[in-house]
């Protein structure tokens, strides 16, 4: 496709340059001629999880949980398929977002909550396929597609070759450009920021969910476009303050109280990052002050450990002889991911992560944690590794308890 020209909307809030994208579509199409894939197909459903790699190529965030789908030819502009008017169509000339490289948009009322409308996206790209002529397909991360989705386009594509490309995909997608990094910085320091309004906010007497409702509400002002926030107050000597949804934010705080506060949103631009602090109204007492201290020497452990060519199943494995020797317990989740438009994306910090290794650019949350009944704590920030094998904090907040 020829170079687009770029244009402005004054009604867009932080889209990417033309150029990041043309960079971003020069790599899928390398990935495609080598495969010999003729387009891929790539859909998103929420805007937290799964967004990543629709957004990746269309710069096109979701609203919602209403389905995306686009379809990337190895040449020629995109068709996207999205929520709308019966039968109704689209034109663009691709040059003007949110529309660049994009040469049609086709609409169908379809909703992932009504089972009878989960065939009607399908049979729109399945067409549009067909009529193109392609016979050898790529899907990106189906994982992220609803089922009746891909269902039903495996069924209507019988006679078309289907190539899963995300490995591919991802190991492009994870290292980030100068300006993606640019991005994630202004995330990281939106976070800060909403960390910082936060201790000047918060106090007992207010419930846990008005805290998160303020965080949120202060992220929005400064360009975050989504997120989740998670935690809750807790006592010194019973049941800890511990990540908690919003349906579990009814407790008041009390003078003396311990409180965690996460927040995972993403910044002006749609890249996530994380954070994670934890708070006292009080004086913290001494074993506290140690688990601070074994979570911080245990990020600290695992990012120096994020150099290029290393391997994430050894970094994984260095953390849990860590804990060990610490006597607290090993990893039983996830305690550190790269992240972009998705909250979490590859390469996962964890033994499963055998296909890639660490590489510059690439950008990190980590959370390591200890989680038992009786106590709770993490620290998190996130992290830029660089090419010279040294790692950069993005975030700016002290790694320490807030003595309230």
């Amino acid at each position: 496709m020829a170079a687009v020209m770029e244009k402005k909307n004054e009604r867009l809030l932080h889209p990417i340059s033309t150029a990041e994208l043309e960079r971003r579509w020069s790599a899928a199409r390398k990935i495609m001629r080598a495969a010999g894939l003729e387009c891929i197909v790539a859909q998103s459903v929420n805007n937290q999880s799964g967004c990543g790699y629709f957004r990746w190529l269309t710069d096109n965030p979701n609203a919602g949980s209403n389905p995306q789908t686009v379809i990337f030819p190895v040449e020629g502009p995109m068709t996207i398929v999205q929520q709308g008017a019966w039968g109704r169509e689209r034109a663009s000339d691709g040059k003007a977002a949110p529309d660049r490289g994009v040469g049609k948009r086709v609409f169908s009322p379809s909703y992932p909550s009504v089972q009878h409308t989960g065939f009607y996206d399908a049979d729109i790209v399945a067409g549009e396929i067909r009529k193109a002529g392609f016979a050898k397909v790529g899907i990106a991360c189906p994982a992220t597609w609803y089922h009746s989705f891909g269902a039903r386009l495996a069924e209507q594509m019988k006679g078309v070759s289907i190539e899963d490309c995300t490995d591919a995909i991802d190991r492009v997608k994870s290292v980030k450009s100068a300006e993606e990094i640019e991005i994630v910085r202004r995330t990281c320091a939106m976070q800060d920021e909403v960390m910082r309004r936060v201790t000047e906010f918060i106090k007992p007497g207010m419930k846990d969910f008005e805290v998160y409702a303020y965080a949120q509400y202060q992220g929005q002002l400064m360009g975050s476009e989504g997120g989740i926030f998670l935690g809750s107050s807790g006592t010194l000597d019973g049941e800890p303050a511990a990540y908690r949804p919003r349906s579990q934010m009814g407790r008041e705080i009390r003078k003396g109280d311990a409180f965690m506060l996460l927040v995972e949103n993403s910044g002006p631009g749609g890249y996530y990052a994380e954070i994670a602090r934890p708070f006292i109204f009080g004086k913290a007492p001494q074993h506290m002050k140690d688990l601070v201290r074994l979570i911080v020497e245990a990020q600290q452990a695992t990012v120096k450990r994020l150099v290029p060519g290393a391997s994430f199943p050894e970094i994984f494995a260095a953390h849990n002889a860590l804990m060990r020797s610490r006597g607290k317990h090993e990893e039983e989740r996830l305690y550190a991911h790269s992240q972009g438009y998705d909250l979490v994306e590859r390469p996962l910090v964890r033994h499963d992560e055998t296909a890639m290794k660490v590489e510059a650019n690439m950008v990190f949350a980590c959370h390591p944690e200890v989680n038992t009944p009786r106590e709770f704590m993490t620290i998190c920030d996130d992290f830029l590794v660089k090419a010279d094998g040294t790692q950069e904090r993005l975030h700016r907040t002290p790694q320490e308890y807030f003595e309230l």
